[in-house]
C-alpha cells in the first residue's frame, strides 16, 4: 500500500480534504455571501413590513414560500405551473434557437472570414441587422410563422447569431500568416487546411461569440415570452405584473439571474475543455 493510499484509508482523511478544499475556495463564496447579506439588510431597512410599493425580502419570502419556493415543480394545468417548469419551457426554446444560431453562425463566420470578397459584400448588411433590437423582430416572426413558439425561437436565433458570426469571422481573419505558410509548404488540401489550421485557431473566438450569444438568448426569450404568452418565465413575470404580484416577480427574477449565470458558466466550462491552454 502506497503512502497516499495509507493516508486515504486513515480516519479523518476525507474530512481533512473537505476542510482543505473549503479553506482554499472560501473567498470565492464567503465574500459574495457577505455582500448579499448586506444588500438584503439594506433592502429590508428601506422596505420594512407594511410599507407600500416594493416589498422587502422577508415579505417576498412570506408571499412566495408556498408554492413557488418550496414546490417549484407544481403543475395545475395551463400556465399555472411552478417556476422550475416555467424555466424549463423557456430553456427548451433557448436550446433550439441557440443551437440553430450556433450552426449557422459558425458556418457563415468561417465562410465570410475565409473569402474577402464575401466579407466586403455582407459585412455592411450584417452590421445594420445586428443593431436591430430583438423584440423588433417579433412582429416579423409572428407574421411569418403564425405561431408563438416558433416566433420566440426565431427571436432567439436572430439575436444570438450575430455575435457568433462576427467573432468567428474575426477569428478566421486573425489567423497568423505563419499558419498559412505552413499549409502551403505542406500542400494541404482545402479540407485538411480547414480541419488542421483554420478551425483549431478559430475556436477561442468561436467560444467568445457563444458566451455572448447564450447571454443574449436568455435575455431575448424572457422579453419575447412577455408578448407571445404561453408557458415560460417571461410570460410568468408579465402575468404577475398584470396582477400586481410583485413578490412573484422578484422571485422569478432571481430564477432568471441564476439560470443566466449557470448558462454562461456552462459555455465557459465547455470552452475550458476545448480551447488549448496557450490560446486562452
Amino acid at each position: 500500500m502506497t503512502a497516499i493510499n495509507r493516508r486515504a484509508s486513515m480516519p479523518g482523511f476525507l474530512p481533512y480534504q473537505m476542510r482543505k478544499t473549503f479553506q482554499k475556495n472560501s473567498k470565492n463564496f464567503i465574500r459574495p455571501l457577505i455582500a448579499l447579506i448586506v444588500l438584503m439588510v439594506i433592502w429590508q431597512i428601506l422596505c420594512p413590513p407594511g410599507s407600500k410599493g416594493l416589498p422587502g425580502p422577508m415579505q417576498v419570502i412570506a408571499d412566495t414560500w408556498n408554492p413557488y419556493i418550496i414546490n417549484p415543480f407544481f403543475d395545475n394545468g395551463g400556465t399555472d405551473k411552478g417556476l422550475a417548469l416555467q424555466i424549463f419551457a423557456s430553456l427548451q426554446r433557448v436550446a433550439i434557437g441557440f443551437s440553430l444560431s450556433t450552426v449557422v453562425g459558425i458556418t457563415l463566420g468561417i465562410v465570410i472570414g475565409i473569402n474577402k470578397a464575401v466579407y466586403e459584400a455582407v459585412d455592411p448588411i450584417f452590421q445594420v441587422l445586428r443593431t436591430i433590437p430583438p423584440l423588433a423582430w417579433l412582429p416579423i416572426s409572428l407574421a411569418a410563422f403564425q405561431q408563438s413558439n416558433p416566433s420566440a425561437i426565431f427571436v432567439i436565433f436572430i439575436t444570438a447569431v450575430w455575435p457568433i458570426i462576427i467573432n468567428t469571422t474575426v477569428g478566421v481573419q486573425q489567423l497568423p500568416q505563419d499558419y498559412r505558410n505552413v499549409a502551403k509548404v505542406l500542400q494541404l488540401s482545402g479540407f485538411e487546411y480547414f480541419v488542421n489550421i483554420v478551425f483549431p485557431a478559430t475556436i477561442p473566438y468561436i467560444f467568445t461569440g457563444l458566451r455572448i450569444g447564450i447571454g443574449l438568448s436568455w435575455l431575448a426569450i424572457v422579453a419575447a415570452e412577455m408578448l407571445v404568452g404561453g408557458v415560460g418565465i417571461g410570460f410568468f413575470i408579465w402575468d404577475a405584473y398584470n396582477n400586481s404580484l410583485i413578490s412573484q416577480i422578484i422571485v422569478a427574477l432571481v430564477y432568471v439571474g441564476v439560470v443566466g449565470l449557470l448558462l454562461d458558466r456552462l459555455v465557459s466550462y465547455i470552452a475550458s475543455m476545448c480551447v488549448p491552454a496557450e490560446r486562452k
